[in-house]
C-alpha cells in the first residue's frame, strides 16, 4: 500500500512504520464471503483522543487471517445463538422481576488493534451501575476493575455470572466478526487510555468469549499484568487446534464453576 493520508492523518506505509496524529490503524484482513476477498479497514483508535501518545503501527496476529478460525467462530456463534433463543425468555423474565431496567447491557469496548465496537450482555447489575462505580473498591491491581462482592450486582446477576449465562448475547458479536470464540477480553475506554505499548500487544488478536485468562483462574486473577502475560501466551501458542482445546476447557470451567463470582 502506498503512502497517503486519510482524514488528514498521514499513513506512510502499511508495513513496519508509524501512524501519527489521531492514531489510525490501517490493515488488510481476509473476509469470508462467497469466496475469499480482501478488505482494507480504516478506523481511529481511542488512544490519542484520550491523551496517550501515538503508538507504532501494528500488524494483526496471524490468527486474524485464519479462515479455519473464522469457520469455527461462525459455527460456534450459530450454536450459541440457538442456546440464546432457548434461554432468552426465562432469563429476561428473571431480570425484569429482580430489578428495574433493561434486559440487555450494552457498552463500547475496544477490539482488534483498538477498533471500537458495542458489546452485548444480559444485564447483571443495577441499571445505574456505571454511576455507582466510583463508590466500589477495586480489588484488582492495574488496568482492570474487580470486586468479589460488588454491591451493584443483582441477585439474578450473581447467578448469571457464576454460570456465564450473562455472556451468551456476545455470540452475536462473534457472528458479526467483532469478536472471536477465543481471544482476549475486550477492554473499556478508561482502561485502554492508560495502555503502554506492551499492553497494546494484547489487542493484536480479536477479543474472545473465552481465552487463557478464563481457563486459568478466571476472576481469581486480579493482577492486570498477569492477564496480559496470559494473553501473549495465547498468541504465541495459537493454532486452530489450540482454540478448540481452550473451548473444551472453558466448558469444563463453566460447569465446575471454577473461579467465577
Amino acid at each position: 500500500m502506498s503512502g497517503g493520508s486519510v482524514a488528514g492523518h498521514e499513513v506512510r506505509s502499511i508495513f513496519g512504520t508509524y501512524v501519527y496524529g489521531t492514531y489510525l490503524s490501517v490493515f488488510t484482513v481476509p473476509v469470508i464471503g462467497f469466496g475469499i476477498m480482501t478488505q482494507t479497514a480504516f478506523y481511529s483508535s481511542p488512544v490519542d483522543s484520550l491523551g496517550s501518545p501515538a503508538t507504532p503501527f501494528n500488524i494483526p496476529h496471524r490468527s486474524t487471517y485464519s479462515l479455519t478460525k473464522r469457520a469455527i467462530d461462525l459455527v460456534g456463534s450459530l450454536v450459541g445463538l440457538g442456546i440464546l433463543a432457548v434461554v432468552l425468555l426465562p432469563i429476561a423474565i428473571a431480570i425484569r422481576l429482580d430489578s428495574p431496567g433493561s434486559i440487555f447491557y450494552s457498552q463500547e469496548r475496544y477490539g482488534l488493534l483498538g477498533k471500537p465496537f458495542r458489546i452485548y450482555k444480559f444485564r447483571s447489575m443495577v441499571s445505574d451501575a456505571e454511576l455507582l462505580k466510583s463508590q466500589v473498591k477495586n480489588e484488582a491491581n492495574g488496568l482492570i476493575f474487580k470486586n468479589q462482592d460488588d454491591p451493584r450486582v443483582t441477585r439474578i446477576g450473581r447467578f448469571l455470572r457464576r454460570t456465564s449465562l450473562d455472556e451468551i448475547p456476545q455470540f452475536w458479536n462473534v457472528l458479526l466478526g467483532d469478536m472471536s470464540l477465543v481471544g482476549t477480553r475486550p477492554p473499556t475506554s478508561d482502561e485502554v487510555s492508560h495502555y503502554s505499548e506492551y499492553h497494546w500487544q494484547r489487542l493484536h488478536v480479536k477479543p474472545g468469549l473465552t481465552g487463557e485468562w478464563q481457563v486459568n483462574g478466571r476472576s481469581t486473577i486480579k493482577d492486570f499484568e498477569d492477564i496480559v502475560a496470559l494473553d501473549l501466551r495465547y498468541q504465541s501458542l495459537w493454532t486452530p487446534r489450540y482454540d478448540l482445546i481452550l473451548i473444551l476447557k472453558t466448558i469444563y470451567v463453566i460447569f465446575a464453576r471454577v473461579g467465577a463470582f
